[in-house]
């Protein structure tokens, strides 16, 4: 078993310090699991401590449970500091990605080998031998490099251009080159990666003789300025941003062949802008697109010779049809899955007939192995569970019912993540053979955090909201607890999860003196289409009506929660949120903490918010009364009073740009409303940087202390 490096925490410290430099917790664990065809091997990527931010590439052998570091970022780069192209940084922005080394990688088919970037160089790994990752001599930075499923080629994008290398020759070509400044070859543009969750922008087929690729053009989207007032001396970085009611980037698929060879994929782009995913199996090939106005996912296939397309399956709905890669695949036995929404829940079908019951609302379909279905879903928001399905043994839990459960299938080994309210993760790898079961654990070297969680679940008010409320450890009954709502809010954000991470920062805050409460309103997952849409054309008022009735039925249950104190945090929609309860339910909300807050929906992306608002053009009512801007112009009244804001912004951020903390705070300056803003130079709507993640912490709670009248906690 592999051993983490040494962890060079001091015991004492603090949460936020231990917080930051542990991004959230996250380093050390396994992630990025893949599993072999034969499922004998498990390849992972994991960093060798809790505290250290290197990520490296493992492998598991299942049969003999021998576990072996492949790649370590500090033995194949002397740099200190990653120097990313800049695609590689728009790309793990786009992924949330906080760490460093080794990412991303690929594998062949038989997960033979892998590639991977670092620090924009290319390196070609064996996963048997014990071989050191060999360096591949390329010219330019390399972004996104994968291999051919035979294991022969690898494909790899450098400065928007769409390269190959044949790796027994070692030759590279080049195989498509942009035509201008504005147009990149096998790349995923903004909103594909920002919001469909399409990371990619080329697909390799079954032989490896060909490739779809993705040709961008972003000629005709409006070109934004992200500046660095810190630094004067440098331009602004100028950056294409597809804002709601604008034109979208231009994006089209071409087959090309390794001689350079080029067939266009032909559909009707005009009507379906939106690339959704490309499958490309022994079925065939196929591509799902989707209209701009969301209302519908089509599946076409496509004809490898000619480009020409055909309609083999659709989707519509009369508000949006969800759009996320891997919904749409195909079982060894032919059979086309697709996850959809029937009776009033999100399904699993197979060549059109549920499989799985009303009752359980699907997540994800997480793999395909064989005719095997690896699902995940919920009976209960809180909890997601595993099922597998198959049509001889039907719909079988896999998991416990409680807690959160992510996995992997293939070769019929299967690879199970698992977390509750009362234990970290742990990832267990399970096969079974003529000799009967094997089981793995995969070692997690994450850090133990320093807070222990004192948490109950309820389902709060008429619309039995999942709420989470958090107590100081040290507090006793009868004690009056001013109160911190700490949502998040939106559309596909849940944080109430019977899981024990996602709720320690807010654990944290409870310990500083306050009952927190967090809420998951109407939009969020896990309780069907309907409480998904039910924010459709309003992203404001229902949200903000759910947090107020959650927190006063708690209140009935739990009569020591201050209502005369009541605070609000949140980023990013939680930003927009805290900052519309404190100016539209002042007399509910006392003191808020807006991050990254989204003030105008004009200006936000294209994809999320006509998903939700509508176009601009025609639901200009949607965009208004989803608007913080006019909230913020309405001078302070007796019915109405100002209450204390604080604004904090990245002003690196290229999702939810400083503009719309700045039009807030002009709004609010005019109608002479007293407020703060806190600036973050070189922030983007990621805070990765450990003195900035602690501090904002701290900052926070001294600043709700502050406003709500919250003497220090005891010692």
């Amino acid at each position: 078993m592999s051993q983490p490096i040494t962890d060079t925490r001091s015991t004492a410290d603090s949460f936020p310090r231990l917080h930051a430099r542990t991004r959230r917790f996250t380093l050390g664990a396994p992630r990025g699991v893949t599993v072999s065809p034969d499922g004998g091997r498990v390849v992972f990527l994991r960093s060798r401590g809790g505290t250290d931010p290197v990520t490296c590439l493992w492998s598991l052998e299942v049969e003999t449970g021998e576990e072996r570091l492949i790649a370590d970022p500090r033995e194949l780069d002397d740099t200190d500091v990653e120097d990313l192209p800049a695609e590689e940084r728009a790309r793990r922005e786009r992924a949330r990605e906080q760490a460093g080394g080794v990412v991303g990688y690929a594998t062949d088919r038989a997960v033979t080998r892998a590639v991977f970037p670092l620090s924009g160089r290319l390196y070609l790994a064996e996963f048997a031998g014990g071989l050191t990752p060999r360096l591949i001599e390329t010219h330019g930075a390399v972004i996104d490099p994968r291999l051919d499923p035979t294991g022969a080629r690898i494909a790899f994008v450098s400065g928007g251009a769409l390269h190959l290398h044949l790796i027994a020759a070692r030759t590279t070509t080049t195989l498509l080159v942009p035509e201008g400044d504005d147009v990149t070859y096998g790349l995923a543009d903004f909103v594909a990666a920002e919001e469909i969750d399409r990371m990619r922008g080329f697909w390799w087929s079954p032989d490896g003789d060909a490739l779809v690729v993705a040709r961008v053009d972003e000629a005709a989207v409006p070109v934004w300025h992200i500046a660095d007032p810190a630094n004067p001396d440098r331009t602004p970085a100028a950056v294409r941003y597809p804002a709601a009611g604008t034109t979208n980037p231009a994006v089209t698929l071409e087959i090309v062949g390794l001689d350079g060879s080029r067939t266009p994929i032909g559909w009707d782009v005009e009507r379906d802008e939106y690339v959704v995913d490309v499958v490309w199996d022994d079925r065939g090939l196929f591509v799902v697109v989707q209209p701009r106005d969301q209302k519908a996912l089509r599946m076409l296939a496509v004809d490898p010779a000619t480009g020409t397309t055909t309609l083999v399956d659709e989707e519509t709905d009369p508000v949006w049809v969800d759009a996320t890669p891997g919904l749409r695949v195909h079982t060894a036995s032919g059979a086309l899955v697709k996850l959809a929404h029937r009776d009033g829940a999100h399904r699993v079908l197979v060549d059109g007939e549920p499989v799985t019951p009303p009752d359980l609302q699907v997540r994800s379909l997480l793999d395909v192995d064989g005719d095997t279905l690896l699902i995940s879903g919920s009976t209960t928001p809180a909890s997601v569970r595993l099922w597998t399905w198959d049509a001889v043994g039907g719909l079988v839990p896999v998991s416990p019912e409680e807690g959160v459960h992510s996995g992997r299938l293939s070769g019929g080994t299967y690879v199970r993540t698992s977390t509750d309210l009362a234990s970290p993760a742990a990832t267990t790898v399970r096969t079974a053979d003529g000799a009967g079961v094997v089981e793995r654990e995969i070692a997690s070297f994450a850090a133990e955090p320093n807070v222990e969680l004192r948490i109950s679940l309820h389902r709060a008010g008429e619309r039995r909201l999942q709420t989470a409320l958090l107590l100081p450890s040290w507090w006793e009954p009868g004690v009056p607890l001013p109160v911190l709502m700490d949502p998040y809010g939106g559309p596909h954000g849940q944080r109430v999860y019977a899981a024990r991470n996602p709720h320690l920062t807010s654990q944290w805050f409870a310990e500083q003196g306050f009952a927190v409460v967090v809420v998951d309103g109407r939009g969020m997952p896990g309780r069907g289409p309907e409480f998904e849409r039910a924010v459709h054309l309003d992203l404001a008022q229902p949200v903000l009506d759910d947090q107020v009735d959650a927190l006063r039925a708690l209140a009935v249950e739990n009569p020591d929660l201050d209502l005369t104190r009541v605070g609000i945090r949140g980023w990013s929609f939680g930003g927009f949120l805290a900052a519309l309860a404190v100016l539209r339910r002042p007399d509910v909300f006392h003191a808020a903490v807006a991050g990254a807050p989204v003030t105008d929906w004009e200006l936000y992306d294209t994809h999320y918010t006509e998903r939700y608002l509508g176009h601009p053009a025609v639901e200009k009512a949607a965009y208004e009364r989803s608007s913080l801007l006019a909230d913020a112009a309405t001078p302070a009244s007796e019915d109405r009073p100002n209450r204390p804001l604080m604004i904090i912004h990245g002003l690196a951020d290229d999702n939810v740009v400083a503009a719309h903390t700045l039009r807030l705070s002009s709004a609010l300056l005019a109608a002479g409303r007293p407020h703060q803003v806190l600036p973050l130079s070189g922030v983007t709507h990621m805070t990765p940087q450990e003195v900035v993640a602690e501090n904002l912490l701290l900052l926070q709670v001294q600043f709700l202390r502050d406003a709500l009248g919250v003497p220090a906690p005891p010692v």
